[in-house]
């Protein structure tokens, strides 16, 4: 008896039986990562405002400063976790730019190298013409820094990883061959390395949140699982090709965009924000919340005036006499969100630049139009230097 249609369509079952564990996975994951994001965002924010204005005040060469930099130190990880569950669950909150993929490459490049030390040559081949894509930038540091890192990782003694570009259309064959895939033109980020490999069954666990083929406390078992999720997250496929003692290559395709690229690309590390003088009207319905932000904001040479509600605010506002440069707001509050408030007070400061906060996820935010083209955002938490350099960027743009 030829059973060869029934055992067929039992693989199938199989395959879709695995797939949407793996769906009810990832969606679980989402909505730990989602109903943790906000408080811990807050909290982390104010543990690393706290511990930054405390290094202030105490000389390097104190012993105290060393228990700060710890502190701040654990506060910066406890952050990178959760900005990684969120990757992981696409649920990050980004913000969408056309981009040069070639030029935000080479911006990491410098970064990259002192990653991965120098045992381990970097090779840049960037593709000739590319056209752009649209995407968050640090979701293109974000990977390379993972996927750089893992092949560091995999690299016994020398070796070498090699970051590539390049055009390609995916055929229906192609994508017939390869489940998700959709045919269209994309733009490919390829990184490979001459590391150690996978077998199969790593390679089939890659990535699973928690998986970790690193020693105990050495790796959270994330950054694939991120790498994954931004990927999707921006419409985009992944393969990957790895054998025991032949190395890894990810191939990652994100879809083609038209529109002129900011020319900027990668990030500036190292620029210290500037001072400045202007008066900034901060709104915060977290006590603890408020005070470290103005604390930091008054740290940095501004006046503040200072809100626990939008109601508040406002009366404030009106009774202000002078000028009032920059309304810096939560989004989600109990009376008003900041959008509505951001459009209340422009009715009495015409002039007034509008900034938002929120320690919530993208999908909740994106409810109140804040992650629009042209809105200017900060996601708790955020460092004393994070916050000046994204001030300064507001106010004199």
């Amino acid at each position: 008896q030829d059973i060869t249609e029934r055992k067929r369509i039992e693989e199938e079952r199989e395959k879709l039986q695995t797939q949407l564990i793996q769906a009810q996975k990832m969606d679980s994951i989402g909505r730990l990562a989602g109903g943790v994001a906000h408080d811990f965002n807050n909290m982390l924010s104010v543990i690393i405002g706290h511990t930054q204005l405390a290094m202030l005040t105490v000389d390097e060469s104190h012993p105290l400063f060393q228990r700060l930099t710890g502190i701040h130190t654990a506060a910066e990880r406890s952050a990178d976790l959760t900005r990684q569950l969120l990757a992981f669950a696409r649920k990050q909150t980004i913000t969408l730019q056309v981009l040069d993929l070639n030029k935000t490459v080479e911006g990491m490049l410098n970064m990259l190298r002192r990653l991965i030390g120098e045992n381990v040559t970097l090779s840049w081949s960037p593709g000739k013409d590319l056209a752009s894509i649209k995407m968050d930038p640090s979701q293109i540091d974000q990977i390379l820094v993972n996927l750089c890192v893992n092949a560091r990782d995999a690299i016994p003694g020398t070796g070498k990883i090699i970051i590539e570009t390049d055009s390609v259309s995916l055929d229906e064959a192609y994508c017939s061959r390869h489940t998700g895939f959709v045919p269209g033109d994309y733009i490919q980020l390829v990184v490979s390395d001459t590391g150690c490999g996978m077998d199969a069954k790593t390679l089939s666990l890659l990535f699973e949140p928690f998986y970790t083929t690193k020693e105990n406390g050495k790796g959270t078992g994330l950054g694939m699982a991120m790498v994954y999720g931004i990927v999707k997250q921006n419409n985009g496929f992944i393969n990957v090709y790895s054998e025991p003692e032949k190395g890894t290559t990810f191939r990652l395709y994100f879809p083609r965009c038209s529109g002129q690229a900011d020319l900027q690309g990668g990030k500036a590390w190292d620029n210290a924000p500037s001072l400045g003088n202007e008066t900034i009207l901060l709104v915060e319905d977290g006590a603890m919340m408020l005070d470290i932000a103005r604390t930091m904001l008054e740290t940095q040479g501004y006046t503040v005036l200072a809100a626990a509600t939008p109601e508040e605010a406002i009366n404030l506002a009106k009774d202000h006499g002078g000028e009032i440069d920059l309304l810096l707001t939560d989004v989600i509050m109990p009376e008003m969100n900041g959008r509505d408030l951001s459009r209340h007070i422009l009715g009495h400061y015409p002039n007034i630049k509008s900034m938002f906060m929120s320690g919530y996820t993208a999908d909740i935010i994106a409810h109140h139009g804040v992650l629009d083209e042209g809105v200017h955002f900060i996601q708790k938490p955020f460092s004393m230097k994070e916050l000046g350099a994204k001030l300064r960027e507001v106010l004199e743009g």
